[in-house]
């Protein structure tokens, strides 16, 4: 019943019954298994009649509760305090791995029925008093499953395979042994191999992978690669082929008859059967030699989920055509299909146990013995190396493969030299250049030799989860080279993702030969014409070029690294001391400040210490109080063990903090002397859930989680908070965080947009105060503000107070408590996430007036100013302005 599950759909419950016996086994996706066994005397029994009654009426109450991944989890969890134990002893991590993979296979292999009669259950409980008798019977054990033979009078099966290469054994302690003795009460053969190859490793090796980002991958995303890779295409030839055999039969004059025996094939249609036989070994041969690389391949997520679903093609295959009179064979699909490249040998090996644990379950779920002489083939497929860089510093070779999957380290460009090493790091850039950018995350280099692979000849197509940053920036030029070689088919562009218990955001994506036709164009599973570099389709943004008359204008704010700010009482009492011993007040060095988020949501007044580049250490010293706090101030003052910030700054990447540890990392001069010379200055969070702009005016200056736009016109300040430039930014620029928020880089977004034409950044906006439309969006804009405004702060529940220094804004405070309650509420992003009518009013007549600018206004009045219909434009427009203005 078991083989033929898979033509019935995977049903949730199996039951047979051979007249005296009615078994129900349950089978539903991710759960463990059950079996329930009736016996006609049962039938007298009310409960066991309820499970026959449930069968058929209410099946949903034999669902087991526990899902592979609860149960694997814990008995992980078992197992990583017994691997961390041996550790602290002095035991190498791999001699610690080797041992506690035994373990753990032996528990595996007894509750799959390979090692007789509990064995290992009953070898731990014999020496579970006397810890050294374990040492001493468990190298026989180990050794019988070396070659085959026995232990005692019970048969041992021939294991091989690598895993039991020798009969070392680490010394164990009597709570060692009950500490196995408990694992072992677990149901093994229903462990998920892939996740407990995770959960385990991080036991084992605590931070060593997750410093790269590699991860666990859960079997939803993973099928989220394998289902376009492996599973579809596959399936695709498949039908095809199915197709062609039926065709054959159908010559044939007895269509009901099955394949004559050998020895009585003298029929008719015997010659239609040969051929009909030949197109189904040819297609089972291609499955036989399919291989499958992950390149990157961990303790084997992706192979143990690959191999599951190749085997279960290949079973689909006899299936098919047993159904049509076609003689069935075993299945031939094994470990040997899957190739892994390894950096981390313990990590290497889990692979391994992973993918014949895999083959083992998977050959018992559907009914098939297990392969013996040997139980564990060779895996020499999955290779304990490194993927990039071989020893001598040159690239390396990947084998070939007929696909690639996998999900390759997390590690950005800036992160690589602190986590990779430098040398390690400039070797690997050395590598590959010419071919990617120097600065670009690592996981580009892993997409880069695949479609080097696959433009070579030596694989047909690949699917990786990469970060989400991968279609931004200085990641893009990977995925632009993919699209000019190759075609991406699947993307997944901003998947939710869990890491350590953080939630991000990764990207899934899928890439193949331009002509391959078994692939089906999907961009967030929907049916899409192309697959643009940046992971869009339509539009192919990312030929969009930087306009010059945008030079100059948008900037990231000042990023200060450190204990810079500082509280609003504290600054006031710094402004109100004495001149310093150079006779300079600190008001030279102290000025409010923003961030991002108290632009849109914290109201927070925070005060910067601000000390100019250049300026000795004694020099600085001499502004006394704040100088005296940046001198004891940890780096991070949240953190207990957090350094010293002048000891924290000896280690600073570039050399000017190293040299002025009392200085914001970088003070941004460009930005400064760009909005020195204006009465005011544009700002918008650099990420945000709303594309919301403020205006700020020196001595206040933002941080680096803003965007600084350098002009101080209505216009220009309308024109970047209209829809049209919301639209613009929101393509254009990326995606960022759990919340999946915006980001707005001035770089990408705002130094593309094409202003209209007249508007644009690069003229003074004292040339267009006389043009209506520069007006009548400078009318709205200004209206829009100061409706906010009052919004933000009414003067009913608000007092404003001169600034302790001349120059610098009032203060503004509630008048009383019950105001202050009222104010907290009064957001930016609470203002927007209601979005009241008037506001919508205001922006709907700023949209409209912008809108004009273009000459646009007659589209926008009959509602024919679609979102797609307003980029495409604005495209032209920049397409336009390169080719006439060499932007």
């Amino acid at each position: 019943m078991k083989q033929y599950s898979l033509s019935l759909e995977n049903p949730p419950l199996l039951i047979v019954s051979d007249i005296s016996t009615i078994e129900i086994h349950t089978n539903w996706n991710n759960r463990k298994t059950e079996t329930y066994r009736i016996g006609i005397e049962d039938l007298a029994n009310a409960q066991k009649r309820d499970l026959l009654k449930w069968a058929f009426n209410n099946p949903e109450k034999l669902r087991p509760d526990v899902t592979r991944e609860m149960l694997t989890e814990e008995a992980a969890r078992s197992f990583a305090g017994l691997a961390l134990t041996l550790r602290e002893r002095g035991h190498n991590a791999e001699e610690v791995a080797h041992f506690v993979n035994r373990l753990v296979f032996c528990m595996f292999a007894e509750d799959v029925g390979l090692l007789p009669n509990k064995m290992f259950q009953r070898l731990l409980e014999a020496c579970a008093g006397n810890p050294t008798n374990f040492q001493k019977h468990a190298p026989v054990l180990f050794e019988a499953m070396r070659q085959g033979g026995s232990v005692g009078f019970e048969k041992v099966e021939w294991f091989n395979g690598g895993l039991f290469d020798d009969d070392q054994v680490l010394p164990l302690t009597e709570d060692d042994i009950q500490e196995v003795i408990d694992a072992s009460h677990f149901d093994w053969s229903q462990i998920e191999p892939a996740v407990f190859g995770t959960l385990f490793e991080r036991g084992l090796d605590p931070g060593k992978r997750t410093q790269l980002g590699a991860h666990f991958t859960n079997g939803e995303k993973i099928q989220q690669i394998i289902q376009p890779v492996v599973i579809e295409p596959l399936l695709s030839e498949w039908a095809q082929c199915l197709q062609n055999i039926k065709k054959i039969l159908e010559r044939t004059k007895n269509k009901d008859h099955v394949e004559p025996p050998k020895g009585q094939r003298r029929a008719r249609g015997l010659k239609a059967w040969r051929s009909a036989r030949e197109l189904k070994d040819q297609f089972l041969e291609r499955l036989k030699n399919f291989r499958i690389l992950d390149p990157a391949c961990g303790s084997g997520n992706f192979l143990h989920i690959a191999l599951w679903e190749l085997k279960t093609i290949e079973h689909r295959v006899h299936l098919d055509c047993e159904a049509i009179g076609l003689h069935r064979d075993l299945p031939v699909v094994g470990p040997e299909n899957m190739l892994g490249i390894e950096k981390n040998p313990y990590a290497a090996e889990l692979a391994r146990v992973s993918v014949w644990m895999s083959e083992i379950q998977w050959m018992r779920r559907h009914g098939f013995l297990v392969k013996l002489d040997p139980v564990l083939r060779s895996l020499d497929t999955i290779e304990c190396r490194d993927a990039l860089l071989n020893e001598d510093g040159s690239e390396t070779d990947w084998p070939s493969a007929d696909v690639i999957v996998g999900n390759p380290p997390f590690l950005g460009a800036k992160l690589m030299k602190k986590y990779l090493g430098k040398d390690e790091t400039e070797r690997i850039r050395s590598a590959f250049s010419g071919r990617l950018p120097g600065f670009t995350d690592l996981v580009c280099y892993w997409f880069e030799k695949a479609r080097e692979q696959i433009t070579d000849g030596h694989s047909s197509m690949a699917g990786f989860v990469a970060t989400n940053s991968i279609a931004k920036n200085t990641n893009l030029p990977v995925l632009r080279k993919i699209c000019e070689d190759l075609m991406i088919f699947e993307a997944f562009p901003d998947e939710p993702w869990v890491i350590n218990g953080a939630a991000v955001r990764v990207a899934l994506i899928g890439f193949s030969h331009k002509e391959n036709m078994n692939c089906k164009i999907r961009l967030n599973g929907s049916l899409v014409g192309n697959i643009n570099p940046d992971l869009s389709t339509g539009i192919d943004t990312t030929s969009l070029g930087k306009l010059n008359e945008n030079d100059g204008v948008g900037f990231v704010g000042i990023q200060k690294s450190g204990p810079f700010d500082v509280p609003e009482e504290i600054a006031r009492t710094w402004l109100s001391l004495p001149n310093n011993p150079n006779g300079q007040s600190n008001s030279e060095i102290i000025r409010p400040t923003s961030n991002g988020s108290d632009m849109v949501s914290n109201r927070r007044n925070i005060w910067l210490i601000d000390f100019p580049r250049g300026l000795s250490e004694a020099e600085a010293a001499l502004w006394e109080a704040p100088f005296q706090y940046l001198y004891n101030a940890k780096y991070d003052p949240d953190d207990d063990a957090s350094p010293l910030l002048r000891d924290y700054r000896k280690n600073a990447r570039d050399e000017h903090p190293r040299k002025e540890w009392w200085t914001n990392y970088w003070p941004r001069p460009d930005v400064r002397k760009a909005i020195e010379k204006l009465d005011r200055f544009i700002a918008t969070p650099m990420t945000s859930e709303h594309r919301i702009f403020s205006w700020f005016r020196l001595p206040t200056i933002p941080d680096n989680n803003t965007i600084i736009i350098a002009r101080d016109d209505d216009t220009s300040f309308g024109i970047v908070h209209s829809s049209i430039h919301e639209i613009w930014s929101t393509k254009v620029g990326n995606r960022m965080g759990a919340g999946n928020q915006r980001r707005y880089n001035p770089a990408t977004v705002f130094n593309s947009f094409p202003f209209p034409e007249g508007l644009t950044p690069d003229v003074a906006a004292s040339n267009y105060q006389t043009c209506v439309k520069a007006k009548n969006i400078a009318q709205a804009a200004m209206r829009l503000n100061e409706l906010r405004e009052n919004w933000l702060n009414p003067p009913d529940l608000t007092i404003r107070t001169p600034e302790v220094v001349p120059g610098y804004p009032d203060r503004i405070s509630p008048i009383d408590g019950k105001a202050a309650e009222i104010l907290r509420t009064r957001t930016l992003t609470n203002l927007y996430n209601d979005r009241p009518e008037w506001l919508d009013h205001i922006h709907r007549k700023l949209n409209r007036a912008v809108a004009a600018a273009y000459g646009w206004e007659a589209d926008f009045d009959n509602n024919s100013l679609t979102l797609s219909e307003i980029l495409n434009r604005l495209f032209e427009l920049n397409q336009t302005r390169q080719r006439e203005y060499g932007s």
